[in-house]
């Protein structure tokens, strides 16, 4: 009798997220160590942020008044459930605070100001250098009882000294920093789907398609964005949408030639060819087969797009053509920094997180570009 052999049977290829080739990528990706960890740090301080309510607050987070449990960050109370007659519970007032310390406790965030908080207990006029660099008599000379008054602490002290309208800084750089990266994050996913959907079409389709389309994309970057983004936000209400509209009209220009690229030299390739023979449609042979090589080269460009994105922000900001007046904003601070040159801490804190934030972003870019490398990736 012949001996039968068995064979293992080999397993089919991952698909998805987690197939070989993109596994070689993160490989690759985790290789460029300062990429790497710039990811890391940049996750852990924008995730931080998104909880600016409550590291920076002039609400407490949690609050127990005479038995019931209250949550001032997340909820108005009017003043007068604590004995007051205004709508809005000022709870840095001392009417305030000691009506519910006799009546219950507060936990208050480490920093006791948001970003529209006006610090009234400065030692002098605004804008005052932070605390670190004041003698322990100065650092307490706006409050009633100096130095051995009880709210002269940590958390009611300005870590990066105040604005010109006595606003703390490290809170508005907090909240600075969240907005410029959520608006930086929504205008390149934004123009990343405007970009890589003309580019595509371009593509793809090619002929008079491709051309016309080329002709009037290279009319329109032509067109002096600066100056025609300064007019318009001059002329609109300034708001968050209202700019992320204005700016999002010619950030998608940059993804086109890539795409367009790509799709026109895959077009024609013999698997195509194959699907349009089994009578695949259009769309589904550019978003399933087309598409994915495409996005190879679009995504390393998304870390650079993403600051350049927020240096935009940050430069309408300083100009005044930004986010609404008294909005927390980098930029705003930098034009702080530019009108109170007697004090430095203003400019030097808006010019050491921007370049920390650029740089993390630039640094994340280039391993990416490491890792979606053809030659790095199937070597």
């Amino acid at each position: 009798m012949s001996a039968v052999t068995e064979t293992t049977p080999i397993a089919p290829p991952r698909k998805g997220l987690l197939n070989p080739t993109n596994l070689r990528r993160w490989e690759n990706f985790k290789a460029n160590r300062r990429g790497y960890w710039s990811l890391w740090i940049f996750l852990v301080i924008f995730v931080l942020s998104l909880f600016a309510e409550f590291i920076a607050n002039d609400r407490p987070i949690l609050a127990s008044y005479k038995g019931e449990i209250l949550v001032p960050v997340l909820v108005d109370y009017p003043e007068e459930k604590f004995g007051g007659f205004l709508a809005e519970t000022d709870y840095r007032s001392d009417f305030i605070t000691e009506e519910i310390e006799a009546n219950g406790w507060m936990v208050w965030p480490p920093i006791r100001y948001s970003y529209n908080t006006t610090n009234s207990n400065i030692p002098h006029s605004a804008p005052t250098k932070p605390f670190w660099l004041m003698a322990g008599d100065e650092r307490c000379a706006g409050y009633p009882g100096g130095a051995a008054d009880p709210n002269c602490t940590l958390a009611n002290l300005n870590w990066l000294g105040t604005d010109d309208q006595a606003r703390d800084v490290l809170a508005r750089v907090i909240y600075g920093f969240r907005i410029s990266v959520l608006f930086g994050l929504v205008l390149t996913i934004a123009s990343a789907i405007v970009g890589v959907t003309a580019g595509a079409v371009q593509g793809y389709f090619g002929g008079w398609t491709d051309l016309l389309m080329q002709r009037f994309i290279e009319i329109w970057s032509s067109m002096p964005v600066l100056y025609i983004l300064l007019i318009i936000a001059a002329i609109l209400p300034p708001g968050f949408w209202i700019l992320l509209g204005i700016m999002l009209l010619f950030s998608w220009v940059g993804f086109v030639g890539v795409v367009r690229a790509e799709f026109l030299r895959a077009r024609n390739f013999e698997y195509v060819r194959a699907a349009r023979a089994l009578g695949v449609g259009n769309a589904t042979i550019m978003y399933r087969h087309l598409l994915p090589n495409a996005m190879v080269a679009t995504l390393t460009f998304l870390p650079f797009i993403l600051s350049g994105s927020i240096t935009t922000l940050t430069s309408l900001d300083f100009l005044g053509f930004g986010m609404p007046p008294g909005s927390p904003s980098l930029g705003e601070l930098v034009a702080q920094g530019k009108n109170n040159l007697q004090a430095p801490w203003l400019g030097l804190t808006a010019f050491v997180v921007m370049s920390v934030m650029l740089s993390l972003l630039i640094f994340v870019g280039e391993a990416t570009r490491d890792a979606f490398d053809p030659r790095k990736t199937f070597r």
